[in-house]
């Protein structure tokens, strides 16, 4: 399957369909992250809430992001224990991230346009949200490529040669500073 998701489409089939549907990991790379909410039922949710159940029932979870989410969702994210104290919830910061990817089960992947906003991912009001477009698919072989890639960024594998370094607010590892002093120009 390789399908173009447009606007609303992309919070009705992958934020509200493939996201809850989730059974052993989701990995989620942005650039922006916000306050976030998401349907549930009759009623709407912050989407931190839907990640929260993910863990509580053993879904593994990372979140990439390129900059320090704005105060609604750190308020947010301090309700919810299951992300703050789980081992299954990890979560890195990198300026450098501008991708804006999701990968479900290594079964299913999402590359497309939107942050991880309520006006990115389509779960604003249709006159208040952005333009998006994005691809979901489920070739092994891509996912797999995006898996390893998304992987040796988490890992801090590009924080070697990284010269974006001074900019980094939280490193993956301390050590890369060192360690890059030691570096050839």
């Amino acid at each position: 399957m390789h399908k173009l998701l447009l606007n609303r489409d992309i919070y009705l089939e992958l934020i509200q369909q493939h996201v809850p549907n989730t059974k052993r990991f989701l990995w989620i790379v942005t650039a922006d992250i916000k306050d976030m909410h998401v349907e549930a039922g009759r009623s709407f949710i912050p989407f931190l809430e839907l990640l929260a159940d993910l863990v509580s029932r053993g879904v593994a979870v990372r979140l990439i992001h390129a900059k320090e989410p704005g105060p609604r969702f750190r308020e947010d994210f301090d309700r919810f224990d299951k992300l703050v104290n789980s081992e299954l919830f990890e979560r890195i910061l990198c300026p450098r991230v501008h991708t804006k990817a999701m990968i479900i089960d290594n079964e299913l992947a999402f590359v497309g346009s939107p942050n991880l906003t309520g006006a990115g991912m389509g779960s604003k009001h249709e006159d208040k949200r952005n333009f998006e477009a994005g691809f979901l698919f489920d070739d092994a072989e891509s996912i797999q490529a995006l898996v390893s890639w998304v992987d040796q960024l988490y890992l801090g594998e590009y924080c070697y040669s990284c010269k974006r370094r001074e900019y980094c607010p939280d490193p993956i590892d301390e050590s890369f500073s060192d360690i890059r002093a030691g570096l050839p120009g």
